[in-house]
């Protein structure tokens, strides 16, 4: 099992800091693509969370890329740091594009011109 561990006095939320830690497992190499992680009941029981906290830590890093889940398979590690941080970053440009009036379509044009 992966070494999360949480601290309530700090001032960020708990999701926040149980994400932060199976990130620093992953980039640390004690999760690596492909294994799987505790179910989210048994990592909240460990941790003195609510599932609910665990689930929500787990659904941001599946946004970033670095967790996959599988209906009848659990929840897997499904990429690297760097990955999940391209994601992140293709996230921010999309959403920055679109406050800018950019339509998807538009911004791929203009990744492809600039590439």
């Amino acid at each position: 099992m992966i070494p999360v561990k949480v601290d309530r006095a700090e001032p960020t939320d708990l999701y926040e800091q149980v994400a932060a830690e199976i990130r620093r497992a992953i980039a640390e190499g004690e999760a690596e693509p492909g294994e799987r992680l505790p179910p989210a009941k048994d990592l909240a029981a460990v941790l003195g969370v609510n599932t609910n906290t665990v689930l929500r830590a787990l659904r941001l890093l599946r946004e970033e890329g670095l967790l996959e889940f599988r209906r009848g398979r659990g929840i897997s590690v499904a990429g690297t740091p760097a990955q999940g941080a391209v994601v992140q970053k293709a996230r921010e440009l999309v959403a920055f594009a679109r406050r800018h009036g950019y339509r998807v379509d538009e911004l791929v044009e203009l990744i492809n011109k600039l590439a």
